[in-house]
Formats: C-alpha cells, structure tokens, sequence
C-alpha cells in the first residue's frame, strides 16, 4: 500500500504542475484530493483487509484515471479520441472514495463489520476455481475472493459510467423528439442506446455470477469458521452453560450468517456486500451526476424572485436530504433492538417446535399434547408482540417515507418548469435535469430509504458479533480454567489433588477431593441425586471449567465417557455406532460382533439403514448402543455416568460382562444406584456431604462390593 501511497502522491504533485502552467481548476482539484487518497493509503495499515481492498482499487484507479486525464490535457492526446476522453470527475470521484472508506473504517460499527469480514480476506487455504472455458486451477481462497472482489467494483463503477453517458443521450434523444428530427432520433437509438444497453446488459449477467459465486464461497468459508470455532475444544457446551446471550447458535450459524453475508436470499435484505457495492454505486452516481446537476442548474432562479443560485437544485437535494435522514432516523431508531428481539423469539419458537418432534413419544405417552400446545403458544406470542411492534413503528415510518418520496420526484420539474415554458430550456434538457435530480436525491437519501434493512443488518451484526464473544469468552475460560489438567508420566491411573467443583453460578458442590483411580480397578461411585457424581466426572474428562484443583491423567490414555442418554446422530446405524469416528473407520464385521455383544443382534443386520435412531430405539436399545460404541472404539478408560440406567438387571449383567470380556484392557468407573452395580466393580466412592451444601467424594472400602 506504502508503493501505492507514493504513486498517487507523484500523480498529485504532477496534477499540480498542470494547474500552476495552465491555470485550470480540475488539475488543481485532482492534486489536491490526490493527495488526500495518498496520505489516507499511506495510513492504511490499521485498516481491515475488506476495506484495504476498496482503498487499493481507488488508488490505482486515481493512478491510471488521473494520469489518462492529465494525457487528456496535453498536446499528444490523439483529436480523434475528444468524444472519448474521461469526464473530469471520474479521477476525483475515485481519490475521494479512498478518503472516505479510511474515514469510515475509524467508526466502530464498521470496524465490527470489517472485523468478520477481514477473515474471508486473509483465508490462506487452497481452493479450485474454474473460469470458463478454461479448465479448473489452484488457488488461494484470500486471492480468489480478492480479484473477484475487485473485477465487481470495477464492473460496477464501469455501469454508473454507462448510466451517465445514457443520462445525455436521453437528453439529445427527448431534444430529437422536441424538434421532430427522425435522422437524428434513430441514430441516437441505434448507435448509441443500443450499443451501450447491449454493454450494460451483458456486464450485468457477468456480474451476476461472478457475484453469486462471491457470495457462496463467502457463506462457505464463514459458516466452517463459525461452525469450527463454536465446535473446538468443547466451547459450545461451555457457552450452553454461563452465555445466555449467545442464545440459538445454530441460527447464528445457519441464518445470521448468510444474512451477514448476502442479506434475505433475494427477499429484500441486503449484506456486507450488497452495501458495500450499493455505497461504491451510490457514491459513484452522486458526484457523477451532482456535477451534472450542477451545470444544468447553473442559472436556476428561486422560485418567484429573480435571484440566481449556481448548482440551486443540487442544494435543494442536499437540504431535502438532510431533513429526511434526520426525521428517518427519528422515527425508525427503535426498529435496530425490536429486529434483534425478533431474530432471538423466531429461533426459540422454532427451538421448541424441534424439541417436541424429538419427544414426541414421550408427549403421546403423557398425553401431553395440551400442554404442549399453550407453550409453543405461550413462546409464539412473544413473537407476535415483537412483529405488531415493528408494524407499528414501520408504520410510522412508512408515513414520513412514502410521502418524502412522493414529493421528491416533482421538485425538479417545478423548478426547471418555468425556464422550459419561457423556451430558455430544451424538453431534453429538462428531462436530463429530473434524471440527474432523481440519482442525486436517491444517493443523498441512501439512510432514508434503506433504513429498515440497515436496521435489521445491524441486528444481524449485534447477533454476531455477541456471538463471537461468547465464543472467545468459552475459549478464554478454557486457557483460564483453575482446574489444571495435566499428563503424568507414568501408566499409574488417575490422581486428583485437592479438587472443588463448582456450578455456573458460582456455588461449590464438591469441596475437598484427592482420589487415586488405579488402572485396571473398577470403581463406582454413589450417592444421592444432585451431589455432583456427573459433574464429578465432567471435571476428571476436562469438560468442566468451573472449579480449581489438579487432575493428572496417564500420558497417551484414550478416556471416554457415557452419558445416561446418548447422542445418535441423524443417519445409517453404521453412522450411529461409529461416532465419533466416521462410518467408514470400522469393517462390516467388527461393527456386527459390537451390536452382538451389546445385545443388540437383531440390528447387526441393518448397518447402512437409515433412520432418526434416538426416537427409533428405545432408552435401553440407545444406551446398548453406546455400550456397542466403546467396544469398537477401545477406550484405556471407560466413564459410565449411569449408562445402564435405562436397562433391566439381567440386560444389565450381559452388559458389563460383555464390557469384561471385550474391554479387558479398559479400566471402568461407573455412577450408579443399583446395589447389584457393586459386584461388577472392585472399589466403592461414596458422596458425602460436607456440611457447608457440598459433598465430598469418600473412598469406601478396598474389596469387591465393600459398603454395600
């Protein structure tokens, strides 16, 4: 950028040379704002990679507009390209867009955006493109978004150039019309609006897929970064306990981001890049046709009196603008907070609605199905109360933008209506007046018109934005955890120092604990209902944050734990027995003789079936199933968190036998209630309360169903 920088500083000064021989204002202008660009690119550094990028194409357009400009002005410009030399703007426009996007990226709002933009930017993983006809070839996903993001703006500042010069053939084409000359009404249609329209058309199909290709790989990369962050080192189930304002993850990822991205999918809303590229658009069509607009309305007079205002109907849009932005914002500021509320109540609503497809079983059971009808009611009113807020502040909103527009369109028309009736002006002309008029107040009233979906983007970015704090706030917990897990080394067992254990909100549940789990010992430990076993065994997996003490586990050991009611995932058996590992990680053979030995031969049959096989199979059948799992993956520690609960007591007996016979070099600790748990395990750890509401876990004997 630094290169950059010097280059369009050099191009300034020789502006300014230009304009101290020749005395012209437009060199002048260049120089000056020139060197504005330069001094804003040299500046860059502390700029996000998005908006670097923006910045970089203006200053080399600065460099190569401005330098054909300056071309244009000296005595070796061909005569025969006049009618093609670059209007006197274009050089400017580009230096002063530059200045504005390092303007903006100070602003903390942009800087949030910039900060989940950046990271598509800077992706360094290699990707396969293919541009046709040519075939596919290698490249990084950070310069592929790069040069798309460049041939974009370049496409579309190339269209604003095309509206302008179909803005003056509009103007000959109506004067044509005014003094009925037919040669030159077809020739203007023929040589000019068609070539340029065919131009524009095609430009527009291009840039259509090139965009759309953008903005799906954007999607892609973003949601795996999304997905993997909330994924790695367990921070989504951190976050499930302590960051409530990190509510429905999965419609963050799924929703949130495609919305941050490419806005409603077609529906109305606009992303990171349609607002980038509508402001590079709008801008562009502002100073280009406000100069327009400045001339045409040169000797415009105040309406009723004879006093001449130079650029009067570009004033006139400037203050019109600025009144309306204002009372906008007046009316619409609450509509930001009441679209955040409306993302967080549609995504509990549909929460629920999965929840009870998930339990429907255990609803038809309990004939439960009343109940359940007033909760999705009582969570859906929520969402009605939010909907007529936003219906009744968008009415208000409605009112002042409607008839804002409504007004807009005719003002140019009054003003130049009576210069055209005195025959100072052609019809053309006037025309080409209300045309500039209208692209200049809409670019001035970009605010007012993209209000409500700047209000729902905004939300969109808070929801993402909380969300990455929470992420980072889960992964901060992890480094910070006061309970240190640690690898000893040597094959002795587990060893737990001076452990406590706290809840999310801050109460200690086991206080006190320094146990010696030995390899090859089967232990269980009891206790009454809510004094912490699971939790207890959270701690020793490394899962529970909450807490201090030292855990040291053998180096290298394979722990695995099993919770009381397994996760099964949406697929074929194959999938479900082999999680975590893939489907195809375990021969056909060996998957069967797990399903057999966890007393499940009936399904030994059915590996490549396809089901939702947590509501297909019932409590034990699932719990069985895991048993299968920790056959297959050959765990040196094996944690049942009541993992057999759900099975009879003969059913129960199979099982840890199986687990004895497949498992012998697999040490089991086990949390159980049932006194027959006992003869399947060698030591006994008792919860014991402490005193203070806390429970502290107590060796009980050394033999085989010592305490009982």
């Amino acid at each position: 950028m630094r290169i950059l920088s010097f280059a369009v500083a050099a191009l300034s000064l020789v502006a300014l040379y230009v304009w101290s021989r020749t005395g012209l204002v437009q060199p002048a202008l260049l120089g000056v704002f020139g060197l504005a660009n330069a001094a804003a690119t040299f500046r860059s550094g502390r700029v996000g990679t998005f908006l670097k990028i923006l910045m970089a194409i203006f200053a080399t357009e600065v460099v190569v507009f401005g330098g054909v400009f300056l071309f244009s002005l000296s005595d070796y410009w061909p005569g025969a390209l006049d009618a093609y030399k670059l209007p006197d703007s274009v050089p400017m426009t580009v230096a002063l867009f530059g200045v504005l996007v390092w303007a903006v990226s100070h602003f903390k709002a942009v800087r949030t955006i910039s900060g989940i933009a950046d990271r598509y930017f800077e992706a360094t993983q290699q990707t396969t493109a293919r541009i046709w006809p040519f075939p596919a070839f290698k490249i990084s996903e950070r310069l592929l978004a790069i040069l798309m993001t460049v041939f974009l703006v370049v496409v579309n500042q190339a269209q604003v150039g095309i509206n302008v010069r179909l803005s003056f053939f509009s103007r000959d084409w109506f004067n044509a019309i005014q003094n009925k000359d037919a040669a030159t009404f077809w020739t203007l249609l023929f040589t000019v609006f068609l070539f340029w329209a065919a131009i524009y058309i095609v430009s527009a199909i291009i840039e259509f897929v090139v965009q759309s290709m953008l903005l799906i790989r954007w999607r892609r990369w973003l949601t795996e970064h999304y997905t993997g962050r909330w994924l790695d080192g367990s921070a989504h189930y951190r976050m499930s306990l302590r960051y409530g304002n990190a509510d429905n993850p999965d419609q963050r990822i799924a929703e949130d981001v495609n919305r941050f991205v490419s806005g409603n999918g077609g529906s109305g809303g606009y992303g990171i890049y349609s607002y980038s590229i509508l402001l590079i658009s709008t801008l562009s069509s502002l100073v280009s046709f406000s100069i327009i607009l400045w001339t045409l309305s040169a000797n415009f007079t105040i309406p009723g009196t004879e006093i001449a205002v130079p650029g009067f109907l570009l004033w006139v849009a400037i203050v019109y603008s600025i009144v309306g932005t204002l009372v906008t914002h007046f009316i619409g500021r609450s509509l930001v907070g009441l679209y955040f509320e409306r993302q967080r109540y549609e995504a509990d609503f549909r929460f629920s609605l999965a929840r009870l497809r998930e339990y429907s079983e255990q609803v038809a059971l309990l004939k439960g199905e009343g109940a359940e009808r007033n909760v999705a009611m009582r969570i859906f009113s929520f969402v009605y109360d939010n909907y007529l807020q936003i219906v009744d502040r968008r009415k208000k909103l409605l009112v002042f933008t409607e008839a804002y527009g409504q007004i807009g369109p005719f003002i140019p028309y009054i003003v130049a209506a009576p210069f055209y009736f005195a025959g100072k002006i052609q019809l053309g002309t006037m025309t080409q007046t209300a045309s500039a008029w209208g692209r200049v107040d809409g670019a001035l009233n970009f605010f007012v018109n993209y209000y409500t979906s700047l209000a729902d983007f905004r939300a969109v970015l808070d929801r993402l934005s909380t969300f990455d704090d929470a992420i980072n706030a889960a992964h901060d917990q992890q480094r910070d955890k006061q309970i240190a897990m640690s690898e000893g080394t040597t094959p002795d067992g587990i060893a737990v120092g001076a452990l406590d254990v706290a809840l999310p909100d801050g109460r200690v549940i086991i206080t006190g604990t320094t146990l010696a789990l030995r390899p090859g010992e089967a232990v269980l430990v009891a206790g009454p209902s809510g004094s912490g076993k699971s939790t207890l065994f959270r701690a020793l997996s490394g899962l529970w944050p909450f807490g201090h003490g030292q855990v040291t586990v053998p180096a290298g050991a394979k722990i695995m734990l099993l919770p009381q009611k397994p996760y099964l995932p949406i697929g074929t058996l194959r999938t479900a027995v082999s999680y975590p590992a893939g489907p195809d990680t375990y021969g056909d053979d060996v998957i069967r003789q797990a399903l057999i030995a966890a007393r499940l031969a009936e399904f030994a049959d059915r590996l490549d079936a396809e089901d939702n096989w947590s509501q297909r199979l019932s409590g034990g059948e699932q719990q069985r199933l895991a048993i299968a799992r920790a056959i297959l993956a050959q765990p040196d520690w094996l944690f049942l968190d009541e993992a057999t609960a759900a099975l009879d007591e003969a059913n129960e007996h199979a099982i840890y036998g199986a687990l004895a016979s497949e498992l012998p070099r697999t040490t089991i600790v086990s949390i159980g209630h049932r006194s027959t748990l006992a003869a399947f395990h060698d030591r006994r750890i008792e919860m014991h309360p402490d005193g203070n509401g806390g429970f502290v876990p107590t060796p009980v004997g050394g033999e085989k169903g010592a305490g009982e």
